[in-house]
């Protein structure tokens, strides 16, 4: 991180793991579907729907948590999240055998994880000198948490069981105390003297920017609350090869998380060349092309299988997540400076709070349509999203 100084690093240390254990939190429950469907003798619908209001809760608490953030600072949320976090994780554990329980505490989940966005994102923009930069680098450790989630999921679930699932991430969590600890957060300067460095934004745009990330965010949750069954569906061949290599020593389960996690992996790039490309070309035009490279990957996933069908959701998954530093960015030019956790909240309530929607939505479709006919649908989203942004590029022309 030879491009930041030192307080830059230390903001950078703590947004890092933080955005980090946000997503780890989220992605983790996807990896279990199939293994608590049989746990709880439910159907995989039913099991879908206890994650519903963790994911709601996800996105509809960022807009208080971003006025929280722009009145007491992102210190004390940061500490606060991990904390409950830490505890929803060890409720769930305790509980996992108990669906209404078990709901109750993804819901906690979700609740005190929403606070990472507007807090550690608004940071960054505040905070920061190259902004693209900074979110790129903390996209990737989004992305980290993406590409983690379903394969150490799938790994503890695999030797011990969905409850050690769940103790791990507890304590995952409460790792980010202890960070916190050796590396804090530097008191905002900006923050301290009213109208420094103020930006009085472009708030037609931003408006219709938030129809665009409200679009973005079912399209993304979509495809990762879905991501792991879909591939272990739909990748039979893979399996039984590694199957007959192995002796069958790996669950149909650990082989499609762990190719959901290099998928991920993948997207780390993807968000680093965001960064990047946010720096050097017009935002908006980015914005638009990232988005609209995952409208025929997305109808392809579709009718492929096996290894045509990895390969697609590496373009997929590169250009869906690639594209959020870029839309950060957006978001830090089109609002006021001393309104960014604020800003940021409310682009996450759309994105996961209205995206949360998706989870209902991709079981509906594959309870009436097959789960076959679930990137169609996110492929649909994303072509109306496109024509947003083509109204936001005339509207910023």
């Amino acid at each position: 991180m030879v491009q930041f100084n030192f307080r830059e690093r230390r903001i950078l240390i703590n947004t890092c793991f933080g955005h980090f254990m946000s997503h780890f939190n989220m992605l983790v429950f996807p990896a279990l579907v199939l293994p608590l469907a049989v746990r709880l003798n439910l159907d995989m619908a039913a099991v879908l729907g206890l994650s519903f209001w963790m994911y709601l809760l996800f996105g509809f608490t960022a807009l208080p948590w971003g006025l929280a953030a722009d009145r007491w600072g992102a210190k004390p949320l940061m500490a606060l999240f991990y904390s409950g976090a830490g505890l929803a994780g060890l409720c769930a554990a305790l509980w996992i055998d108990l669906p209404a329980v078990l709901a109750l505490s993804l819901a906690v989940l979700g609740f005190f994880s929403g606070i990472y966005h507007p807090a550690g994102l608004g940071l960054i923009s505040k905070e920061m000198r190259r902004i693209s930069l900074g979110m790129g680098f903390n996209g990737m450790f989004g992305n980290l948490g993406l590409a983690s989630a379903p394969l150490l999921a799938g790994l503890v679930n695999w030797l011990w069981g969905a409850r050690a699932v769940y103790l791990f991430v507890c304590g995952l969590n409460l790792c980010g105390l202890v960070l916190m600890l050796f590396f804090s957060l530097p008191d905002s300067k900006r923050d301290k003297i009213a109208g420094v460095d103020e930006n009085n934004g472009l708030l037609g745009a931003f408006f219709i920017l938030l129809v665009a990330m409200m679009l973005g965010g079912i399209v993304y949750r979509g495809a990762t609350v879905i991501l792991p069954t879909y591939f272990e569906l739909k990748n039979q061949a893979i399996f039984q090869c590694l199957a007959s290599i192995s002796g069958g020593a790996f669950s149909k389960n650990l082989v499609a998380t762990s190719v959901a996690a290099f998928i991920y992996l993948v997207g780390m790039l993807g968000q680093y060349t965001g960064g990047r490309i946010a720096e050097q070309y017009r935002t908006t035009y980015c914005y638009l092309a990232f988005h609209a490279v995952t409208i025929p990957a997305a109808f392809g996933m579709a009718i492929t299988n096996d290894l045509p069908l990895v390969g697609l959701a590496v373009i997929y998954f590169f250009f869906l997540l690639g594209m959020q530093p870029i839309e950060n960015t957006l978001v830090a030019r089109y609002t006021p400076k001393r309104f960014h956790h604020s800003a940021f909240g409310t682009k996450f309530i759309l994105t996961f709070g209205v995206g949360a929607v998706a989870v209902k939505l991709v079981a509906a479709i594959e309870s009436f349509a097959g789960i076959e006919a679930v990137f169609p649908a996110l492929g649909a989203t994303s072509l109306l999203l496109v024509g947003i942004i083509g109204l936001l590029i005339y509207k910023t022309r």
